[in-house]
């Protein structure tokens, strides 16, 4: 086996070492997020360093970004090797306003929650002063308050 051939791995490898499906991984070739060489056969062959691609899609989806925005990072990092401290630092900076508003959103909702479902609140009582006659349903569906409409001054 050339150097070469062992710093590729196939498909059912890098489904292995990431704990994606081998469907999952075609699909982020397909969207352009991972890319492979392929063998005479036809067969996938992935660089190394798509683990840390893959990695970095993962945690990217749990910071809250689609796939489409992961695709733009990715853009920014270099494809055959594993990224430097500096150039994943970028990249990192680039996701702090994300993180901060969905932090913001979080908190929002949590201040909210215990007085405000749906309309606005849990009791009849109170719904009557902060959304007399359904007056939240005029900005949209669903739980308005929560979405970050302005409460009412009553």
């Amino acid at each position: 086996m050339s150097p070469h051939a062992r710093d590729r791995l196939t498909i059912g490898e890098l489904a292995t070492r990431s704990g994606l499906a081998p469907s999952a991984l075609r699909y982020y070739e397909e969207l352009g997020l991972i890319h492979a060489e392929r063998t005479a056969g036809g067969q996938r062959r992935y660089p190394r360093a798509t683990l840390r691609r893959v990695a970095f899609i993962r945690a990217a989806q749990q910071v809250g970004l689609s796939l489409e925005e992961a695709r733009a990072a990715l853009s920014e990092l270099p494809a055959e090797r594993t990224p430097n401290a500096t150039e994943w630092a970028r990249v990192a900076r680039s996701w702090q306003h994300r993180i901060d508003q969905q932090i913001a959103d979080l908190e929002r909702l949590r201040a909210r929650l215990t007085g405000c479902i749906g309309c606005g609140c849990l009791s009849l009582t109170k719904c009557r002063l902060y959304n007399p006659e359904d007056a939240a349903a005029s900005h949209g569906t669903g739980a308005r308050y929560l979405l970050g409409d302005a409460l009412p001054d009553v």
